[in-house]
C-alpha cells in the first residue's frame, strides 16, 4: 500500500502534540486571578463533557469575515459550560479572553517527543504532509509556535472547511486542496470515530495513532502506538 501513497495526513492536537499538563490545570491557574479556585479534577470532566455535547465546531456557508468570531463563540460556550457557575459573568469574559490567547502560545503544549523526527522522516521519503483537524484558525498560531508549519503543504480546519470529522467532507477538501486522489492518500489520528473511521468512509487509507494504547485489542494492523511506529509501517 505504501508504494501508493503520495500524500499523508495527520491529525493534530492528540496526534502531534498534547495539551500541556491538563485543561484542568490551566483553567484554575488563569482563574486564580480572579480570586477562584477550581478542582482541577472536576473541570476536566466538565470540559470533557462540554466538548462532547457541543455542536461541531464547523460553520458550513458562513462568510469568511465572520468567522473568528463564530469561532470565539463557540469556545466561549464550553467555557462557560466547563467552569458551570464557578466564576462569576463579570469575570467570565476577560478570563475566556486570556485563555483563549493561551492557546495558541508553545506554553499550552506539549510536542510528542517522536512528531518532529518522523515528519522530518517522511519527508526525506518523499511524502507530501497536511493535517485535517477538528480545529480552528488558531491552529496556525500552534503549529508556528511548535515550529512545525514548514512541514505541511496544507492544513485543514474544520471551523474553516464546514465540516468536522468524522464527515467525510472536511477529508475531501483536504484531498481536494493537496490535489489528490483518496486511493493515494492516508490519514493518521488518534480518534478512532473521527480519525480512522472517518477517513476510511472517505475513502482513505487509516491508522489508528493510539498513544495511551486505549486500543490494544486491535489486531488488524492499523494501529500504531506512535508516529515512529507509523514511519516504519509505511516504510515496510
Amino acid at each position: 500500500m505504501a508504494r501508493d501513497i503520495e500524500v499523508v495526513f495527520l491529525d493534530a492536537g492528540g496526534t502531534l502534540f498534547q495539551v500541556c499538563g491538563s485543561v484542568g490545570q490551566i483553567y484554575s491557574r488563569f482563574a486564580r486571578r480572579y480570586g477562584c479556585e477550581l478542582d482541577r479534577r472536576e473541570i476536566d470532566s466538565a470540559f470533557v463533557e462540554a466538548f462532547k455535547t457541543a455542536p461541531p465546531l464547523a460553520f458550513p456557508g458562513i462568510d469568511e469575515n465572520e468567522l473568528r468570531r463564530a469561532e470565539r463563540l463557540w469556545w466561549k460556550e464550553i467555557v462557560r459550560k466547563t467552569l458551570m457557575v464557578e466564576m462569576p459573568e463579570s469575570a467570565l469574559e476577560q478570563f475566556f479572553e486570556e485563555i483563549f490567547e493561551f492557546f495558541k502560545k508553545v506554553e499550552a503544549w506539549h510536542l510528542f517527543p517522536d512528531t518532529r523526527p518522523s515528519l522530518e522522516r517522511l519527508r526525506r521519503r518523499g511524502y507530501r504532509l497536511a493535517i485535517v483537524s477538528n480545529s480552528d484558525s488558531r491552529l496556525d498560531d500552534v503549529l508556528s509556535a511548535l515550529d512545525l508549519n514548514s512541514f505541511f503543504d496544507q492544513v485543514t480546519v474544520s471551523s474553516q472547511a464546514g465540516a468536522a470529522k468524522p464527515n467525510p467532507a472536511i477529508f475531501h477538501k483536504g484531498l481536494q486542496a493537496m490535489q489528490v486522489s483518496a486511493s493515494r492518500a492516508v490519514h493518521a489520528g488518534d480518534s478512532l470515530e473521527e480519525d480512522f473511521e472517518g477517513a476510511r468512509r472517505a475513502g482513505l487509507s487509516a491508522y489508528l495513532v493510539d498513544r495511551q494504547e486505549r486500543y490494544q485489542e486491535r489486531t488488524d494492523g492499523f494501529r500504531v502506538r506512535n508516529l515512529e511506529e507509523l514511519c516504519r509501517t509505511l516504510d515496510s
